[in-house]
């Protein structure tokens, strides 16, 4: 059996999370101010334990040994996932999606919404999965970086294909093989998080803005851009303008992107970098142009039409939230049933008709527009096929390149 390093979080690595719980990703709820990491303030005791002990030698790099399975004779499965990201009817007694499961499969879903954050869910969990028991749960969603250091620490059940027919051919080809999990062998994405380039019309005087050259270089815009306050948005829309590839980057690249981004730092280019607060601004016209996530346009747009989005030529960063199957869950293969469930496009257009993220099951285009016309042909939601192709993913980081990374950016920013 393989050990690993005990990982410890870093003052920095620290300091970036409490960042992104304040104003940034953290600081948003699902539909309201749709992003990654989820609403509510970070419990900072979790903080507190992730930072203060490191986490003890893990199961083996293939993943979890299997659990005893209880699902043939224990028709169950207990789900976890973030607020406000499963379908309610109109009068939010029900869940439309998990009530017809159970009626076809006899599975019933004791559905909990216990997860505000990343950090605290796993300091909920951790000391479970570190003592090699059960945490109650068979199903599980977490963002990108965690789902990696879960899957890496050998706390995630490898999945059976033969229980996800759907899942398995239909994943979108730019989440099939992410560099953390290659081929889905554990964890399959539940929706997809765009960065792009967003941009108030009125306030550009009518034209376009499309590029993060243009955010960092046009005097027409001086003073009046910002950018994330989230490594890996900034950073990696800067790799990508140029010409790097966030996912295969070195450190040379990476002091290249800050060295670029501290230029315009210096010429007061850029106004200030942000977390979710840079919508007022955008939507007021004090900020004309900048680095945005997707959800938060696409609510921007229902009430100001002059917000618009753009897809720079260079690509664009797309994180993603996942499913993954605890080691010692008790409910494997019906979790197993439940994510191939939503994999079916009938199902995954109603969710994605709900939530209002980027779709990861290919071939819903038809049945969303059943649903919502407008949804079916809006791309922050069901990316074309050169959309698509733009998409690139943050690599995985070590804990030292993390600590590196966040103090080269917190300096950056005057974090």
């Amino acid at each position: 059996m393989e050990s690993y390093e005990p990982e410890r979080l870093s003052p920095v690595q620290l300091a970036a999370m409490r960042r992104s719980l304040t104003n940034g990703r953290g600081a948003l709820t699902r539909r309201s101010l749709l992003r990654a990491s989820g609403m509510g303030a970070l419990a900072l005791g979790g903080i507190a334990t992730l930072g203060a002990c490191g986490i003890p030698p893990a199961g083996r790099a293939e993943g979890a040994a299997a659990a005893d399975d209880h699902s043939a004779e224990e028709k169950e499965v207990t789900f976890s996932n973030w607020t406000e990201y499963m379908d309610v009817s109109d009068d939010e007694k029900s869940r439309p999606t998990l009530e017809a499961f159970t009626k076809r499969t006899g599975i019933r879903v004791k559905y909990t919404e216990d997860i505000n954050d990343n950090v605290e869910f796993f300091g909920k969990i951790k000391p479970q999965l570190a003592a090699g028991q059960n945490t109650g749960r068979d199903l599980i969603c977490v963002t990108d970086w965690l789902a990696a250091r879960i899957i890496r620490l050998g706390w995630a059940q490898k999945l059976d294909p033969s229980n996800l027919p759907h899942a398995f051919a239909g994943v979108s080809a730019q989440f099939r093989t992410p560099d953390w999990d290659p081929g889905r062998a554990y964890s399959y994405p539940w929706t997809g998080i765009p960065t792009v380039i967003a941009y108030n019309a009125k306030a550009t005087g009518g034209r376009k803005v499309d590029s993060v050259t243009q955010l960092l270089d046009d005097p027409k815009l001086k003073g009046r851009v910002s950018f994330l306050s989230e490594m890996r948005d900034t950073v990696g829309m800067t790799l990508l303008d140029q010409g790097k590839d966030p996912g295969k980057f070195t450190d040379t690249d990476f002091d290249g992107a800050i060295g670029r981004l501290q230029k315009a730092v210096d010429k007061k280019q850029i106004r200030r970098f942000t977390g979710n607060d840079y919508t007022a601004d955008l939507s007021k016209g004090d900020i004309a142009a900048c680095v945005g996530w997707a959800g938060d346009i696409i609510q921007l747009q229902a009430d100001n039409p002059d917000i618009k989005f753009a897809i720079p030529a260079a690509g664009y960063i797309t994180s993603s939230d996942n499913l993954l199957v605890p080691a010692q869950a008790r409910h494997k293969t019906n979790a197993e049933k439940l994510i191939d469930y939503y994999y079916e496009p009938p199902v995954a257009a109603q969710l994605a008709a709900y939530i209002n993220y980027v779709c990861p099951v290919d071939g819903v285009r038809e049945e969303l527009a059943k649903i919502d016309e407008s949804m079916a042909s809006n791309t922050l939601i069901l990316p074309d096929k050169e959309m698509a192709a733009k998409s690139r993913s943050f690599r995985s980081l070590s804990t030292e390149e993390e600590t590196a990374y966040e103090e080269k950016f917190a300096k950056l920013i005057g974090a």
